[in-house]
């Protein structure tokens, strides 16, 4: 097996600056289209970044446009609920398994109505956001958007019109959370439930936001930027885990065997993953393949994780 390079900044800045140059054009895909923002983000953009969890950061390409992180915050969410009740209570709430279907099924909930399975398909995020300890939804927000500020390590924002863009038309989203509340696993009100999620969906990240959140995962819940303790390190493991199982939708279980690091993508075009102990990959382009997967964030990303010789899953003669 090939030295891992962890922290040969050189080794790091030539494979982001190669995966930018080989992949940053690549064909294929398509913009997200059920949510009308994000059908009109520039296709052609592209960008790739890497923090290392001693706050080194290589970039390459357009890693500081700002777009929605869109499920991605479903990884923050899952970190904040984590922190107040510990993840036995969210193993017996929400499950810590992959479900096997589409992340938005509603027959998954059918064949396990006990449970929505994980927090990383849209059932159990809803569920996820009800047993977050808040007054109201406003606090609700607010105590979401806290966690991805300090995940990332800087103030970010949400976006108004990425919003009303997902509240619009997020149909589908009523309906789960709904059928969540009529079966009692819902710990909110429903209409409240479904605000929530949009909200936590429309704040606006870039590429480098991304790599460190993920870092800050990489180093046991310490920012590599600003050094805040953010999570607890016990917490740490069940996220990546649960990135590990569904993070990357219905290609998750490709993404681990290829790639072989735990991921997150979102329909915005951001995809991360997450090296533990060394560092946070992070890539971005608006066109999507079939799975809602951006085609050349996965491309950039499994690049350098190949070029580190970054696999968890890899052993002496493979």
């Amino acid at each position: 097996m090939a030295a891992r390079n962890d922290f040969n900044n050189q080794a790091i800045a030539a494979a982001v600056t190669q995966a930018h140059a080989r992949y940053g054009r690549a064909p294929g895909g398509a913009n997200a289209s059920y949510i009308p923002y994000l059908a009109s983000v520039p296709a052609a953009l592209a960008g790739v970044a890497v923090v290392t969890v001693d706050g080194q950061v290589f970039e390459a390409g357009d890693t500081r446009y700002a777009f929605a992180i869109e499920s991605i915050s479903e990884v923050c969410s899952l970190a904040l609920a984590l922190e107040q009740h510990g993840s036995d209570e969210i193993e017996k709430r929400i499950g810590a398994d992959a479900g096997g279907l589409s992340f938005h099924s509603v027959t998954t909930l059918e064949l396990h109505g006990d449970r929505p399975l994980g927090p990383l398909v849209n059932a159990g995020a809803l569920t996820m956001i009800s047993v977050i300890e808040a007054n109201d939804a406003q606090d609700r927000c607010a105590q979401i958007l806290a966690m991805q500020c300090r995940l990332a390590g800087r103030r970010i924002e949400r976006s108004d019109e990425v919003d009303q863009s997902e509240q619009s038309t997020n149909y589908h989203i009523r309906a789960l959370a709904s059928f969540l509340y009529a079966d009692e696993i819902l710990y909110c009100d429903p209409r409240e439930a479904c605000e929530v999620y949009a909200r936590q969906c429309s704040t606006l990240i870039n590429c480098a936001d991304l790599a460190a959140m993920g870092a800050t995962l990489a180093a046991g819940g310490v920012n590599p930027l600003t050094k805040e303790h953010v999570l607890t390190a016990h917490n740490v493991p069940h996220i990546l885990a649960e990135m590990a199982m569904a993070g990357l939708y219905n290609s998750s279980g490709n993404w681990a065997s290829t790639v072989g690091l735990p991921g997150k993508s979102g329909m915005g075009g951001g995809i991360l993953a997450v090296m533990p102990g060394v560092a946070a990959i992070a890539g971005f382009s608006p066109p999507l393949d079939f799975s809602g997967n951006s085609v050349r964030g996965q491309l950039m990303v499994a690049h350098v994780a190949k070029a580190m010789g970054w696999d968890l899953y890899r052993v002496p003669g493979a």
